[in-house]
This record gives C-alpha cells, structure tokens and sequence, in this order.
C-alpha cells in the first residue's frame, strides 16, 4: 500500500464511526499524544432522528495561547446531511490530523451512517473503496441489528488526564432561546470549577461550555468549549437548509470496492 493509502487508513481508524451527524458533539482540545480531533468525536453513532432533513456545514476551531506568547490556531471544515430516515453523510476535512501526517496533502473523507441497518462507510475517495462496518449494538442478541440505547451526553472536559472534577463544582444555568441559522435553539451554560490543589494546580480552574441546542433538528448549533489548559473549541453549523438531501449522498457508489471492518460496539437510537 502507498504512504497515501497508509495515512488514509490512519485517519479512518481516528475517525470512523464518529457520531457527529446526528448531534454534532465536538470534541474537547486536544487529544492523546497531542492530537487534535476537528470536528469529529470517536464513538457510535447518535440518536435516530427522522423527518428531520436538513444539510449544513460544519466549522471547528481550536485557538490555544502558549506560555511563551506565541498561538495556535486550527480550522476544520465539514458538510453534513440527514435524510428523512435518518441516514447521514459527512465530508470530513483531514487537515486537522497533521500530528500524524505533517506536510502531507490528505484528501477529504466521506462517512455514511445508516443507524437504522446499523452500518456505517467510510468512503476512500482516493482508491473508491469503501470501509463497512456494522455495530453490535448494547442491549440487543449478538448479531441482532437496529437502533438500540443512545449514550450518555455530558457537558465533556479537557482532552487531559486527571480526577473528574467534584459534581458539586458544577453549575448549569439557562441562556434562554434564540434563533439562529433560522431555527430556534436554546442555550445552556455549564461552567465546571476545579478546586486548587485537587489536580496539583496552585489556583481554581474554570471550565466553560456553551451550548445552544435546537430542539427541531435535535443537533447543536453552536458549542463553544473554553479550558485554560488547553485552550478554546468553537463548532457552529452555518449554511443550514432544511431540504431533503439527494437519496443518492447515502449510498455507496456503484464504482467503489466494498471491504468489511470490524464490528464496533454500542449504539444509539430514540
């Protein structure tokens, strides 16, 4: 395999299965080993929202100040759709993972969920194959396939290691509703305080995420996630249309090679 089609696959297993489309959740700063993730959250997919199409792009921006005065600024892009069934596809950006790939030109990816069937692809545009991977979903017979319990959802902390902070510390206050991108949404503010000395650190850290959730879509419009630590997250969808998607953005095309992965646990359905 080339060094293109290696990275690719690399990327795949950092992205795949992200549950994304359905509630896009970001992700928190960065993650393991310095990695950032852009607007892509490892993990199954979401809830199985239907008679809800809409199309939209989708932008993640990490901006973190270091010590010595010098700023790092990073940009993901992505476009999403759902169908009336609740499939959906995202194109996905790969210019966020070079941490793993530096000066490399990786193409943009193409995810397709059917929550429904319980499978996902991951489309290699490059050499038009296609990844299946199929979930065994909790709660259900192995092999038995379908929407099954959704995860939990919290507000999320930094991408570091570390002592969950004390639920006690922990404040959740409304920011009313809005309209934006022509829907109503409703805000939350989740500010979590840790204390001096719990983590080694000398004085209290706050932790603030914004939210602002539309009841209609059942997705995020905008989330805005700030950590000292590692700095601050902004995702917003712009460009929304609530139009039904062509059928054609949730198949697999006919030209492409389907190969199969393996199954990933889980799952999630209302």
């Amino acid at each position: 395999m080339s060094r293109r089609g290696r990275l690719w696959g690399c990327a795949v297993l950092l992205l795949c299965g992200a549950a994304w489309a359905q509630n896009p959740n970001p992700p928190q700063g960065r993650g393991r080993g310095g990695a950032r993730f852009l607007g892509a959250e490892a993990g199954v997919p979401g809830p199985v929202v239907k008679n809800a199409p809409y199309s939209a792009e989708i932008t993640t921006e990490i901006s973190q100040s270091l010590p010595d005065g010098n700023r790092i600024h990073e940009v993901s892009p992505s476009r999403v759709f759902r169908d009336s069934e609740g499939r959906a596809r995202r194109e996905q950006s790969l210019a966020g993972l070079g941490a793993i790939a530096p000066n490399s030109n990786l193409p943009t990816v193409v995810f397709l969920q059917d929550p429904v069937a319980g499978t996902s692809y991951a489309l290699d545009t490059v050499h038009r194959t296609a990844t299946r991977s199929e979930w065994t979903l909790m709660g259900r017979r192995p092999g038995q396939k379908g929407p099954g319990p959704a995860p939990a959802r919290g507000p999320g902390g930094g991408g570091r290691r570390g002592p969950a902070p004390d639920v006690s510390n922990v404040k959740t206050e409304s920011l009313g509703r809005q309209t934006m991108e022509g829907v109503p949404v409703d805000g939350t503010r989740i500010t979590t305080v840790i204390p001096a000395g719990q983590i080694g650190n000398e004085q209290p850290i706050q932790i603030v995420t914004e939210r602002w959730y539309s009841p209609d879509l059942q997705i995020y419009i905008l989330v805005r996630h700030s950590d000292p630590r590692s700095g601050e997250t902004v995702t917003r969808v712009t460009n929304l249309s609530r139009g039904e998607p062509p059928k054609a953005l949730f198949e697999v095309p006919a030209d492409y090679k389907v190969v199969d992965g393996p199954p990933r646990p889980g799952g999630g359905a209302k």
